[in-house]
């Protein structure tokens, strides 16, 4: 539980942040309010035109009586409808995040400069960037769509369909949410998306207390736009936490010696070389041959 609440720590530390750092928030909204345009567009078309989908995908209820017709098409006309909708709060991250990988990469790179440095923009060509975000995301969604299908077909059994059900749909759909938002932080570390989700599973609590917490905030839509800044920065501060960053040119810090032997001088004492032993340990100073022939002193002083 205290990685779980972890998790919501670093989800408001981020809000915190980009209420800090206004300009910074303006900025990062501008990709969600595209992305929230063009789906309102989009649903407004669906829901004009549901009923038109309805018939065309209901050739067979021609012949029927108008009222069971009527009641065929309307529930399937619903149905449409609740899927866009559906399929909208599915996708709306990873669009908004394709849509704004430059916005979100500087706001990655504001907050990493902000708690004290992060690794270098990645030499790597816009295109390529966008190429690589799309394909990471597209995955993710892939993954994520698996599980919707098997949690809905898992939704029409009794009791566990109504309990169990929903919380583990929540907690799928927070871990792919944090998969989403990690992504630009964790690549710049150098982990491949298959070592970011095991990074993320490796703190899975951790993980889903930011992810949870972040999609039941998303079940609003206003919210989806106003609280997308702040899941930006929140998930560069978790990344942060799980990868930390440490430069490559680091120097080692040189182990601390608990016994400091003291300096040695190693210039020669006498003319004798120096192994660390008193200089007359081996021989008296006087005892070697004197530069004119034998030591005046060694015999008779008088010579």
């Amino acid at each position: 539980m205290r990685d779980f609440g972890a998790g919501l720590r670093f989800l408001f530390n981020g809000q915190r942040w980009v209420a800090r750092h206004g300009r910074w928030w303006g900025f990062g909204m501008i990709p969600a309010l595209i992305a929230l345009v063009g789906y309102l567009a989009a649903l407004a078309v669906l829901i004009v035109y549901a009923g038109d989908l309805a018939a065309w995908a209901t050739p067979f209820a021609d012949g029927w009586s108008e009222l069971w017709r009527d009641v065929v098409r309307t529930v399937l006309a619903v149905v449409a409808v609740g899927a866009g909708g559906l399929l909208a709060m599915l996708t709306f991250t990873a669009v908004a995040l394709l849509i704004g990988e430059p916005f979100y990469e500087s706001l990655s790179a504001k907050v990493e400069a902000t708690e004290g440095g992060g690794p270098p923009e990645p030499d790597v060509p816009l295109w390529r960037q966008l190429w690589t975000a799309a394909r990471d995301s597209l995955a993710v969604l892939l993954r994520a769509a698996g599980f919707g299908i098997a949690l809905f077909l898992c939704g029409f059994v009794p009791v566990l369909g109504q309990t169990v059900v929903p919380v583990v749909a929540l907690c799928v759909s927070g871990f792919y949410l944090a998969a989403e938002l990690t992504g630009t932080p964790l690549q710049k570390r150098g982990l491949t998306q298959r070592e970011r989700l095991r990074l993320l599973r490796s703190r899975l609590p951790m993980t889903l207390g930011f992810g949870a917490g972040l999609a039941l905030l998303f079940l609003v839509p206003v919210v989806t736009v106003l609280a997308m800044p702040g899941a930006v920065a929140g998930a560069t501060l978790l990344a942060r936490e799980l990868a930390p960053y440490e430069p490559a040119d680091a120097p080692d810090p040189e182990p601390a010696d608990d016994h400091p032997q003291p300096e040695h001088d190693d210039r020669p004492l006498y003319g004798q070389p120096s192994d660390g032993q008193h200089p007359y340990d081996h021989q008296h100073p006087y005892d070697h041959q004197h530069p004119y022939g034998r030591n005046p002193y060694a015999t008779d002083p008088q010579v």
